[in-house]
């Protein structure tokens, strides 16, 4: 029985609070929570004893200083990282210089000197870092890489990916600690980072240079100005009418607990406006990646789009493979013009379908539709085989789906070397900024 402690006790600390507390309670136990923010944690603790059977009071807590002190005081033997992606990479370092293990959420981190501090701490000190990139456990995303692994296409030369937020989804980003750009990278790391690793992933290559251009377009007080856009609360939460941008916490009863109720400790807001002042994270992104191995990814990233997806298309020299996911069709109001509840997706609205489409098609050969495997929970089912590598171990997999702190290097390489392309103009190579990303 693994013990373990939790750093960050935000929204993302429940996927693996209940793992620890069902599917893998007989191999793990949650011993201690460390975070700023004594609410949060307090949360945490009453469901772990109200969904998990843990009795009261039963999990210690301890503030950001005391990584440490938890480690050696609750004998842990491994951490899990759900904090702010600028708290990353102390936490890693600090974690595995105090002799245990570290499973972080992604990204690993966010610029190119605190990635080498973890590669430092890493090399010193032999300890793991799992990084937990569940876009690769999807159905989908395997059956691409299947179908990439298996010479269906040939050598692959080229890739495009388009990614589109919604402006439920993608105006999230906005409302919260994200929409500081030097707190997460901006979208290019913080989001963008499961991407580049997938194609990572999917061609089993290694980036080489990147050039990468974006800005500001759409959210932000100055676009907000510039379209004419009428004054708005500073924050969603608040009584009377609200606009189809705003979130209002008390409607969710697990955001107005984990947040709105605890505010008081730090001063977070979790419902800030998506066009009021301070947004530096850009909304509408391009990149070019050049691989070690030849092909070339083009990559586009919109985060107000009225649809949520993506389009894959892998351009080989026996065919091309496409993948279509259409994740929500359409985002809709009611009559009051708010926002109909995000987590009701659409199948169909306007013509445009829900659902994920894989189609092959060789050179001189009509094109054919690849099954995908259906499963059942988040991701297709992939955040279940996820947890079970985190918890139980990675068996053999022929697709290589358990990550590393390589595969979690090589992933936000691409979005380090982008914001450096966006700042200066010119295109990046990771070496240029230190990044060594061999194995």
């Amino acid at each position: 029985m693994l013990r373990y402690g939790l750093i960050g006790t935000g929204h993302r600390a429940q996927m693996y609070t209940d793992a620890i507390g069902g599917a893998h309670r007989d191999r793990a136990v949650l011993v201690a929570f460390a975070d700023a923010n004594p609410g949060r944690m307090a949360y945490h603790q009453q469901r772990m004893t109200d969904e998990w059977g843990y009795a009261p009071g039963s999990i210690a807590t301890y503030g950001p200083a005391d990584v440490e002190r938890m480690i050696a005081e609750q004998h842990l033997d491994r951490v899990i990282i759900t904090s702010p992606d600028y708290t990353h990479a102390g936490m890693i370092t600090r974690a595995l210089r105090a002799g245990v293990d570290v499973v972080v959420e992604k990204p690993l981190t966010i610029d190119a000197p605190s990635a080498q501090s973890i590669v430092e701490a890493v090399r010193e000190t032999g300890h793991r870092v799992v990084v937990t990139f569940n876009y690769r456990y999807s159905p989908r995303n395997s059956a691409l890489k299947e179908l990439i692994r298996s010479g269906a296409v040939g050598t692959v030369l080229s890739v495009t990916f388009e990614w589109v937020l919604d402006t439920a989804h993608g105006a999230d980003y906005f409302r919260r600690w994200h929409r500081d750009k030097k707190n997460s990278g901006g979208l290019l790391i913080h989001k963008a980072s499961h991407h580049f690793d997938l194609v990572n992933w999917w061609i089993a290559d290694v980036p080489r240079r990147v050039f990468a251009s974006g800005g500001v377009r759409f959210y932000g007080a100055e676009n907000a100005d510039a379209r004419g856009l009428p004054p708005r609360p500073e924050r969603g939460t608040h009584d009377g009418p609200h606009g189809p941008f705003e979130l209002d916490l008390r409607d969710d009863p697990r955001l107005k607990a984990l947040y709105l109720d605890n505010e008081h400790f730090d001063g977070y807001r979790r419902d800030q406006d998506v066009f009021g002042p301070g947004v530096t994270t850009e909304d509408n992104l391009a990149v070019i990646v050049d691989y070690e191995g030849g092909p070339t990814l083009s990559y586009s990233l919109n985060a107000h789009s009225p649809w949520e997806g993506y389009r894959v298309a892998v351009n080989g020299t026996e065919g091309r493979a496409e993948l279509e996911v259409v994740e929500r069709a359409a985002v809709l109001l009611d009559d009051g013009s708010a926002v109909v509840d995000p987590s009701a997706r659409p199948d169909a609205v306007g013509g445009r379908q829900k659902g994920e489409r894989l189609v092959l098609q060789r050179h001189w050969q009509e094109a054919q539709e690849v099954p995908i495997p259906e499963g059942e929970g988040a991701h297709g089912g992939g955040d279940a085989l996820l947890l079970n590598d985190v918890f139980v171990g990675p068996g053999d997999d022929p697709l290589g789906r358990p990550s590393d702190y390589v595969d979690g290097l090589r992933a936000i390489s691409v979005g380090i070397c982008g914001n450096e392309s966006i700042a200066t103009g010119r295109a990046v190579t990771p070496a240029s900024l230190g990044l060594d990303l061999s194995r």
